[in-house]
């Protein structure tokens, strides 16, 4: 598996039964210059060397005729014929080598060890990879997950309906349960699991590659692949100088810049790429969820001698965008499928109480070293620091909406008219002060719940060839987590001050006086002081450490490979609201230990057909936020490891024009704990309020087929499609408990109480999809492209109240299906310059649609329904028509 991942630097080989020397120079075909560091290989032979600076190679031959496989980054691997007298010397010339989005068998960053790239026809795992071309045209205003709908199985929503909200499933597996890896990188919290793409809204820019493994995957690592691995590779090392300068337009005045230049290698071995780009609109569809960010990257990269290869990278990408989250669908009828009620004026200007806002830089070191022919050591050791949060509202306001929209104007004015309270010896207007009037309220405003954290990790790898058909890897993996949980003031809508009487270390209240901004950078720099905290505040230390092997074996048929790894994770929870006493503010020290082992196999029947099978059981520790229960430093006594057992078999056919690859899996996760927020409107008032819904002892059984395709029958024209049906039930009956978000007490009637939901489907993705593209190369430099997507069998997913006694059902959403189009020009200006021109439309023909629902609320007798479902539940439609354009100067 390593020599497949491996863009690297190949010793040249000579014997005395060399025949002669074939030399030559390798030409980018669209920069019509030199082609420094591709890969030149003897076919059959593990004999290869790299170009030089100016694209030149020399190579000796042992065979008087044979061919040469010339490959590079994301170019097409071409072959080309030799023919030598013995002892002389043949010059094949120029060779020129084209782009090509289907190439990824050589690619590589530092640090390749560490990233398991998987390669079809070798790794026995269901695979499908988006290639840096693939990115760039699905860039501008479409989010990450939506780059994976031309992959099996994968499901992409808009759970929080703004810039960056979009979550992706795998299998039906949620994202906290795919593992996702940046250059080997583990990126999932380590809290619980999630993804937050809008801590990551620059990986666009700067992916070279995404890849899926669907199911237990090829990682070595001990991670939380239940449903899938998505690695994601980055621009590291360039070998060619190059830039570009990019703007995007897209709907609802979304406009995004982009600058990009590496200078390639210079003949000391270094070599560096910055990039930065700047994004703003008024959101993708639903009303109030304004955004706007940056990225920034830069990465630098030195290979000293052909044994040693290194590569810093620092990135990150500030940003703030306003959320909708899932309303009613019968306001969304009311007021307009782009309704949300999380906004409305303040003096004149849009303001949205749910703002998400978060700056993660990252940095990455990586280290090759050759350390001979069969053995090398791989490591990656990196960091980063996390601030921000989300906004959201405290207190109560009577009046608060004006025609579905909150009257924040209507707000202040209440808030200044509350009695003031006198502290020492000052009169202020303090909010949610005992003095004040319960008829009056307690005032109204707006804070952040923040969630702050320092990570740093290593990642080390060691392979070692033990002959040309056996190899071993064995490594180790270390995460230390500090994370800071609390809340703050943002804005306190004409109120002077916030009264705090529930904090543990300060037991005699205190009244907090500071606000603070949400801008790009202020979180970073300006966090609450720890007597300006409100609510909550507690903190956690999760420590991690494994190991792992693996043996590999291959020969030109056949391959296999098991791997194994045993992980220690530890958390100790601090709690500074709840507990007054240091010795209680503190747990103990509470360690898991977890393992997994799995294995595959392929065989090559012959050139055009294979077939693969793998296996795998993991004992997965339990994410830190199911160990404590109710926000506290109580210990949930039913959380154990989950036990999950994952079965695949595949087959894959390819030939010049056509290739497939067709695979089924079954997948059982049991002893599974989950947490989450629900918004619930218990009291039946109209109004949702939050809770936290604790399920404990939950088993799921996924199983389905997939299928996907390429087609070419001409040169000019490519056709895909794919095709995946799942069967995903829960396969027992769980146990819940309901809390208060704010009191954290148990909600009457819900303490430790039997969900039924037994043999009922999971909800939140399609089990049923289907999807067909082409690329049509209308000229030279002219394309166009379009995709179709059908989603059927979508549930809504399990809620805490519709399962409390037998005979529940769960609701069906309708099935519906989008269209994609776009179109590519390219206009050479220079031998080295040229322009790019794309244009893409979403949801062509404006499609209406539900993408999921929160609530699980059957149709009755006298309910008004959408399309067969209540609207009383809690959704979310799908996005209107979006576009986007974009220009592109390559220099």
């Amino acid at each position: 598996m390593r020599k497949l991942l491996a863009l690297a630097v190949f010793l040249t080989s000579a014997t005395i039964f060399a025949q002669g020397t074939i030399t030559g120079t390798v030409i980018d075909s669209e920069m019509d210059g030199p082609l420094p560091g591709a890969n030149v290989m003897i076919v059959g032979s593990n004999t290869g060397t790299t170009t030089d600076f100016d694209g030149n190679f020399s190579i000796e031959v042992e065979e008087a005729s044979g061919e040469l496989k010339i490959s590079f980054v994301g170019y097409k691997t071409v072959r080309v014929p030799f023919s030598v007298v013995n002892g002389a010397t043949q010059d094949l010339g120029n060779i020129q080598i084209g782009s090509d989005a289907d190439a990824l068998s050589e690619i590589v960053v530092i640090g390749k060890g560490v990233v398991d790239v998987a390669i079809g026809r070798e790794t026995p795992v269901a695979v499908s990879t988006i290639r840096a071309e693939e990115i760039q045209k699905s860039s501008g205003n479409m989010e990450f997950p939506q780059l994976l709908r031309s992959v099996p199985s994968v499901y992409a929503n808009t759970q929080g309906g703004g810039y960056g909200d979009s979550e992706m499933r795998v299998r039906g597996f949620d994202q906290s349960n795919t593992a996702f890896l940046l250059n080997g990188q583990p990126i999932n919290g380590m809290e619980d699991g999630n993804m937050y793409w809008s801590n990551w809204q620059g990986v666009m820019d700067i992916a070279n590659a995404v890849q899926v493994q669907r199911g237990l995957g090829a990682s070595k690592l001990a991670i939380s692949s239940v449903g899938g691995t998505v690695n994601i590779v980055t621009q590291t090392y360039n070998n060619v100088e190059r830039g570009f300068v990019k703007q995007e337009l897209g709907n609802n005045n979304f406009t995004k810049s982009t600058a990009y230049y590496t200078t390639g290698q210079n003949d000391k071995g270094w070599s560096s790429t910055y990039m930065l780009s700047y994004w703003q609109g008024d959101g993708n569809f639903y009303e109030g969820t304004e955004g706007k960010g940056l990225t920034y990257f830069f990465s630098v990269g030195y290979k000293p001698s052909d044994e040693h290869a290194f590569n810093l990278l620092i990135t990150g990408a500030p940003q703030t965008h306003g959320q909708s989250y899932q309303g009613s669908i019968g306001d969304a009828l009311t007021y307009g499928r782009d309704y949300n009620s999380n906004w409305g004026y303040r003096d004149g200007e849009l303001y949205n109480e749910r703002t998400n806002f978060y700056h993660k830089p990252v940095i990455n070191f990586n280290w090759d070293w050759n350390i001979n022919s069969k053995t090398d050591l791989s490591t990656v050791v990196y960091a980063s620091t996390g601030s921000g949060g989300g906004t959201g509202p405290l207190g109560d306001y009577a009046n608060k909406y004006n025609n579905g929209q909150i009257d924040f104007d209507g707000i202040v004015a209440h808030n200044r008219s509350l009695p003031t309270s006198e502290i020492n010896g000052t009169n202020y207007r303090v909010g949610d002060h005992p003095g004040l009037d319960e008829e009056l309220g307690n005032g109204y405003i707006t804070r952040a719940s923040m969630n702050n954290h320092y990570w740093l990790g290593a990642v080390s790898n060691f392979n070692h060839e033990i002959n040309d058909n056996w190899e071993f890897n064995v490594g180790a993996d270390y995460r230390f987590y500090h994370g800071d949980h609390y809340r703050q003031v943002v804005d306190f809508m004409g109120l002077d001050g916030w009264y705090v009487g529930n904090n543990g270390s300060i037991p005699g209240g205190q009244t907090v006086f500071e606000s603070y901004d949400v801008n790009l950078f202020d979180p970073t720099f300006n966090r609450a002081r720890t007597d300006q905290q409100i609510g909550y505040s507690n903190s956690e230390d999760i420590a991690y450490i494994g190991g792992f092997g693996q043996v590999e074996y291959k020969n030109d048929y056949f391959s296999a490979f098991l791997q194994g790894a045993l992980s220690s994770q530890s958390h100790i929870r601090y709690d500074y609201f709840n507990y007054t006493l240091p010795e209680d503010q503190e747990t103990d020290k509470i360690t898991n230990t977890g393992y997994n082992v799995k294995g595959g196999l392929n065989y090559n029947i012959n050139d055009q057909h294979n077939v693969f099978a793998n296996a795998g059981y993991y004992s997965r520790q339990p994410f830190h936020d199911n160990i404590f229960l109710n926000n506290r430093n109580d210990i949930n006594p039913l959380t154990e490891n989950e036990e999950i057992t994952g079965i695949e078999l595949g087959y894959g056919f390819q030939s010049e024009f056509f290739s497939l690859n067709l695979n089924g899996y079954y997948t059982k996760w049991g002893n599974r704990t989950d947490t989450s927020t629900e918004r619930l409107d218990l009291d039946e008032d109209g109004i949702d309020e939050e809770y936290l819904a604790n399920f404990n002892l939950l088993e799921q059984t996924h199983m389905g087929v997939e299928l996907d395709f390429i087609v070419k029958p001409t040169d000019a024209l490519t056709i895909n499609g794919l095709a995946s049906i799942g069967d995903w039930t829960y396969s027992d009956n769980p146990i819940q408990t309901l809390f208060y978000a704010d009191t954290q007490g148990v909600v009457e009637g819900f303490d430790n109480v039997t969900s039924f939901i037994d043999g009922q489907k999971v909800g939140d993705a399609p089990q049923t999809s289907l999807g067909l593209g082409v690329d049509y190369a209308i000229l030279k430099n002219l394309s166009v492209d379009a995709d179709w997507f059908y989603y059927a069998d979508l549930n809504a997913g399990i809620d805490p109240v519709s399962f409390t006694e037998e005979g529940g059902e769960v609701v069906e959403l309708p099935s519906y299906d989008l269209v994609r189009i776009g179109a590519s020009y390219n206009l050479p200006l220079t031998r080295t310059t040229s322009l790019d021109f794309r244009a893409n439309v979403e949801n062509l023909f404006n499609e209406i649609y539900l993408t999921s629902l929160a609530t699980n609320r059957p149709a009755a007798a006298g309910d008004d329904l959408y399309r067969g479902i209540n609207t009383a539940n809690r959704g979310y439609f799908g996005f209107d028509r979006q576009w986007s354009l974009s220009v592109k100067y390559n220099f």
